[in-house]
């Protein structure tokens, strides 16, 4: 399994090899107060860092909110059983006897 493993990076890392040198023109990126010169690849290769680092930032926050809400309620079920178990611990009483 480990040889099967190794033989992937390596396929993916020759594939990545042979992108940069086939892919490795000069592209310009203007900006609002300037412009800068990357090879293709190198910018591609930041374009997809940067969107995964977003879609990581996007996804752990709205983990962090589930987390929270679950623990949210987790907190109001705790108080609903406590007080279940309070009402059912009071004696039943007959006004009529």
């Amino acid at each position: 399994m480990r040889v099967i493993t190794y033989f992937l990076i390596l396929v993916v890392v020759l594939l990545g090899i042979t992108f940069a040198v086939l892919n490795s023109g000069p592209v310009t990126i203007n900006y609002y107060v300037g412009q800068h010169t990357f090879s293709l690849s190198l910018l591609l290769v930041l374009v997809l860092a940067v969107g995964s680092l977003l879609g990581l930032l996007v996804g752990f926050w709205l983990l962090l909110k589930l987390k929270v809400k679950n623990y949210r309620l987790t907190q109001q079920l705790k108080i609903a059983e406590k007080e279940i178990a309070n009402l059912r611990a009071i004696p039943l009483q007959d006004r009529y006897s």
